[in-house]
């Protein structure tokens, strides 16, 4: 891999894991003067959450290279006196501004973090369990029952960054884009006279008459980019958030106009939406007297084919790369301002209905107690993780939430017997007479 390459990441996988609650204590007040002293258990504290937030000093995604994991903090027990719980601390990961956040299994996406401080809570902490004080009713003074801590979430995400350039430039390979980002900015792209020079995209501020915009250098498209040839799929969605797009053309191609057809496919096919964005249409290397040989006949085959005031320019002498980028501030300045997405959800994820639940039959077997029952749902999950069953009265309230959301009716419906298996979460029970 070449030292460019290495030093540029635009694509990552990492594992999150927000802390656990802390869980909950059975405790009774054991004061002198208190001789009947009443429930004292306190809750446990919050785990902490997973937080990733845009930062605009980042530019890459190598330091997950050298760190796959992160984790938040476990949330602490509560103790007594009615004692909460420390709750645990958050951990936040900084990522690029501009990078999407995928489920690694699935590939939903899950956050887009475009605006620098953006922040996207992507695994909460588990929730703390209830104390017995918690528990204590008119009817049960003294209650033997806390929760366990809400186990936190742990995920496998895939991160992509898109570069954010309100400029783009598009070409096939050779064309000369790196070397016209090189001569407009301070940007050092790798440039030499062959193919596929660039493997990694480039940004470099342009400063234009005491204007500036970012110019991002997208590595030369080929043909069947859209479905992923080459390294297609991984530099086109480089150009999706640039606000227009200098169409670059490489003088000295055997066909020019074929290279121009053949781009604003590619980029039609991988997304309508590149197709229509605004293009300045520039054939390079002017400089050389073939190339100048040949202008007039492609300026009038590319002002056929629609385009406006096609361009001649040299990125080697700098021949018309000052009206070039003129023309191109004067576009940025007619173009609608983008959309500010700071007060939009970075957070993509549906809501769920935490009571919904299903149930399933594991195995063939009918003889009893040997059939096997899977009970599935956030909710119903949730709580027999954050049951304690060392309390007999923790069991009895876990039955108790089985019969108000209609599991228990749902299983008898199903077919449950006495003696058969079932399992919610990691946690196995055996199904007995409920009378």
């Amino acid at each position: 891999m070449s030292n460019e390459t290495s030093l540029f990441f635009d694509e990552a996988t990492i594992n999150v894991r927000s802390g656990d609650g802390g869980h909950g204590l059975v405790s009774f007040r054991r004061e002198k003067f208190v001789p009947r002293g009443g429930p004292a258990g306190g809750n446990g504290g919050k785990g902490g959450d997973v937080i990733l937030r845009a930062d605009k000093s980042l530019n890459t995604l190598l330091a997950f290279k050298h760190q796959v994991h992160f984790k938040a903090e476990h949330g602490g027990r509560g103790g007594s006196t009615n004692k909460q719980g420390k709750t645990g601390a958050d951990c936040v990961v900084p990522v690029p501004a501009g990078t999407a956040v995928f489920l690694r299994e699935t590939d939903e996406l899950i956050a887009d973090l475009i605006h620098d401080g953006q922040e996207a809570v992507i695994a909460r902490g588990g929730r703390g369990g209830r104390g017995n004080a918690a528990f204590k009713s008119s009817t049960n003074q003294a209650p033997r029952v806390a929760e366990r801590g809400e186990p936190g979430e742990e995920l496998w995400l895939r991160l992509e960054l898109k570069l954010i350039a309100d400029v783009g430039t598009v070409g096939v390979p050779n064309a000369g884009k790196s070397t016209l980002l090189s001569v407009v900015s301070r940007a050092k792209p790798r440039i030499a006279d062959y193919p596929f020079t660039t493997l990694t995209p480039n940004l470099g501020v342009v400063v234009v008459d005491h204007r500036d915009f970012v110019l991002a250098d997208i590595p030369g498209l080929i043909e069947g980019a859209h479905a992923g040839s080459g390294l297609g799929h991984q530099f086109l969605r480089h150009i999706e958030r640039t606000r227009m797009v200098i169409h670059l053309l490489n003088g000295f191609s055997p066909d020019p106009i074929g290279d121009y057809d053949a781009i604003n496919a590619e980029l039609e096919l991988f997304n309508p939406l590149l197709a229509d964005k605004p293009q300045i249409v520039a054939l390079n290397k002017i400089d050389l007297p073939e190339v100048a040989e040949q202008w007039p006949r492609i300026e009038n085959e590319l002002k056929a084919r629609g385009v406006v005031e096609p361009m001649a320019i040299s990125a080697l002498t700098g021949e018309g790369v000052q009206t070039l980028l003129r023309r191109v501030v004067a576009m940025l300045d007619e173009l609608p301002e983008p959309v500010s997405l700071d007060d939009e959800p970075v957070i993509y994820r549906p809501e769920i209905d935490e009571d919904f639940f299903e149930i399933e039959r594991e195995g063939t077997e009918r003889t009893p107690g040997l059939a096997r029952w899977r009970v599935s749902g956030v909710r119903i999950e949730r709580a027999a993780a954050m049951t304690d069953w060392d309390y007999y009265e923790s069991g009895l309230r876990f039955q108790r939430i089985l019969d108000v959301m209609g599991i228990s009716k749902a299983l008898e419906k199903a077919g449950v017997e006495e003696g058969d298996t079932v399992a919610i979460g990691s946690t196995e029970l055996v199904w007995g007479d409920q009378e």
